[in-house]
């Protein structure tokens, strides 16, 4: 397969070794979990209906390295067409009756056995490759960049795929431990002054996806935004209001999905011992290991259409996307902070981040990385939804070594959402960084707060 020729402006500074320790890095964590999906017996199993099964995933990793790599980037053969045909590429589909049926996923020993090759092959060429100099040829930094943020993004979908297997069929890590303690904060707002949001990436950063670039300048008039994330407690008023079944709150397309699947309450919550829920301690909160009463600090997780009739509900809307940027990176000065605490590197102090748990914290309750306007957990504890419908910047050009990427889903049909959940990868935790969903999917760990103008 001949290289591409065109190439979206990333420049690396991505080392060979740096690339090669990363590469097995991510590929020690994707194994764990394989693993601990095999001993779950779930290995073939599609908890998400709108997913492909594990088995996919545990294929679709390092086919997609290959394929990304070393075929489309260094022009090199593969090593089973079958497989990285089979496992090339993952599904968004809008409804189940779009999933497509594959009733002859190979068994797991096989797909072990191309993943081995896979795994050789890949960390022989990484030791190998110059990625640095004059000679480094610009197509395979950016894939360098590609198949390993690609794999750290997928290690999160696996995870909030592995959240609606019952809880009891999965062993939790040593030291596990829920923290749920703690009255939440009193819902409060602050005024973001008038300013300019810098989108995109900027020029100092090695790596950005094609929809960050180029970088983009907007002007943001003043508007108001909550401290912090909609907790559990504060959900729960809506939910005790009606607001499921309150017509005028919801979007047509959101009211339909309503509908069609007797949405009621949030994924994440379950019915108590009675079965009637009607206080806080009739809701279960569903975690990864274990069911434990609704923590009524926590963030909620919720689809985009349950943020935006909440937010009608409360007479707020959601944050733009340049609004959330504002009050994450901007400052009352007017420059740009590299993240919401300042210039120091993420580390546990500041949020909910880098796959710390499977399960969120109480809001608020990791001060140090609150933002210059005050604004907490903006990185970490849960995605947080936009109203911005997930489309390029003008300027959009595909990125060479994954043009599908982006532009499949500028179809005016998913939205924009910013900072990260406890299952995100630190690498992925640039200002820059776009994430885009379904708003009617719930599946995902995203969460919200409210605007006003």
């Amino acid at each position: 397969m001949k290289p591409p020729a065109t190439l979206s402006p990333m420049v690396s500074a991505l080392t060979t070794g740096v690339a090669a320790e990363r590469y097995l890095r991510q590929r020690r964590r994707s194994r764990v979990f394989f693993d601990d999906i095999a001993r779950a017996g779930a290995t073939f199993e599609r908890p998400i209906p709108l997913r492909q099964p594990f088995v996919f995933y545990e294929g679709h990793l390092p086919a997609f390295v290959v394929n990304t790599l070393l075929k489309l980037a260094l022009g090199r053969p593969g090593l089973d067409a079958r497989y990285e045909e089979l496992f090339a590429r993952g599904i968004d589909p809008k409804d189940e009756s779009s999933v497509p049926e594959e009733s002859r996923w190979p068994p797991r020993e096989e797909v072990l056995a191309y993943v081995a090759a896979a795994e050789a092959a890949v960390v022989e060429t990484l030791e190998s490759l110059e990625l640095q100099g004059t000679a480094a040829p610009a197509v395979a930094r950016e894939a360098v960049h590609t198949i390993l943020e690609h794999e750290a993004m997928h290690q999160e979908t696996l995870l909030y795929m592995a959240h609606r297997l019952e809880p009891s069929r999965k062993r939790p890590p040593a030291g596990f431990a829920l923290e749920t303690a703690g009255s939440p904060p009193e819902p409060r707002a602050v005024r973001i002054p008038a300013g300019v949001a810098r989108l995109g990436k900027p020029p100092e950063l090695p790596f950005g996806w094609d929809n960050e670039l180029p970088p983009q300048r907007v002007e943001v008039p003043a508007f108001s935004l909550d401290v912090y994330d909609v907790t559990n407690r504060d959900y729960l008023s809506f939910v005790e209001a009606g607001g499921y079944r309150r017509r005028e709150l919801w979007s047509d397309a959101g009211w339909a999905w309503r509908e069609e699947h007797g949405v009621a309450h949030p994924l994440f919550w379950e019915a108590g011992t009675s079965g009637k829920p009607g206080k806080p301690g009739d809701w279960l909160w569903r975690g990864m290991y274990q069911r434990v009463p609704l923590p009524a600090a926590w963030p909620v997780w919720v689809s985009g259409e349950e943020a935006a009739a909440y937010a009608r509900w409360a007479g707020r809307r959601l944050p733009t996307e340049p609004e959330l940027q504002r009050a994450a990176y901007g400052t009352p000065e007017g420059d740009e902070r590299s993240y919401p605490w300042g210039e120091a590197p993420p580390d546990a102090t500041r949020g909910r981040f880098d796959f710390q748990g499977p399960d969120p914290v109480p809001v608020g309750s990791r001060p140090a990385g609150a933002s210059a306007f005050g604004i907490h957990d903006l990185v970490g504890n849960g995605w947080e939804w936009t109203s911005t419908v997930f489309a390029g910047f003008p300027g959009f050009r595909p990125m060479a070594t994954y043009p599908q990427y982006s532009a499949d889903f500028f179809d005016g049909a998913h939205w924009v959402l910013k900072g990260a959940s406890p299952a995100t990868d630190r690498s992925l935790l640039r200002k820059s960084l776009r994430n885009w969903f379904r708003p009617n999917y719930p599946y995902v760990y995203a969460s919200f707060r409210c605007a006003s103008s």
